[in-house]
């Protein structure tokens, strides 16, 4: 078993990929773990309460997994982490009011792409319960996380987020350790299946 330590020189780590089907995120975790831990075999994975998958046997190695569309994005660390990736579309109509509280309605209505706004801050709430481990405990509403746009990095009860955003889509980190400002990202080689 392998033992990962803050202060050992590993902080959060970003990795995107282009995927053609959900199950490519767990390729790019194997490229992730290879080229960021040196692991050249996945480790076991198991999942906690809350449904968070995790290495039960590499103590103190963190990951986080998300797809959305042709993007798969991982983030590891050494302590919780999550990681959220969105496609930028407009969503039901009435699915802003129902998640998101007067603050950030009223957030939203100041910003100049509405939906891409919309799809960052639905990004920051996934990133925050994907960290927490727990699952969806209350309603979207309820999750807190700072308003912010594309590339900021902020603070809040105590974890960091961080926002990225490129040609349709968006995403957002967050974490105890200062997320790193670029994503690492690979091309998907044409030979690999």
């Amino acid at each position: 078993m392998v033992q990962w330590h803050r202060g050992g020189g590993w902080s959060v780590e970003l990795f995107g990929m282009e995927i053609q089907k959900r199950q490519d995120a767990y390729q790019l975790l194997a490229l992730a773990l290879r080229e960021s831990r040196g692991l050249t075999r996945m480790p076991e994975l198991d999942r906690r309460p809350g449904g968070k998958p995790y290495f039960p046997h590499e103590e103190g190695l963190e990951f986080n997994l998300s797809h959305s569309g042709h993007l798969a994005l991982c983030a590891l660390d050494n302590a919780p982490v999550g990681a959220d990736i969105q496609m930028v579309r407009e969503w039901r109509p009435g699915l802003p009011a129902r998640v998101c509280g007067p603050e950030e309605l009223a957030w939203l209505e100041g910003q100049s792409d509405w939906w891409r706004s919309f799809s960052l801050l639905w990004s920051l709430k996934e990133s925050r319960v994907k960290e927490s481990g727990q699952g969806l405990r209350g309603t979207i509403r309820s999750i807190r996380v700072p308003m912010m746009g594309e590339g900021e990095t902020r603070q809040m009860d105590g974890l960091w987020f961080r926002t990225y955003g490129g040609a349709g889509w968006v995403a957002a980190v967050c974490g105890e350790a200062q997320p790193p400002v670029k994503i690492c990202w690979w091309r998907r080689l044409e030979n690999e299946k």
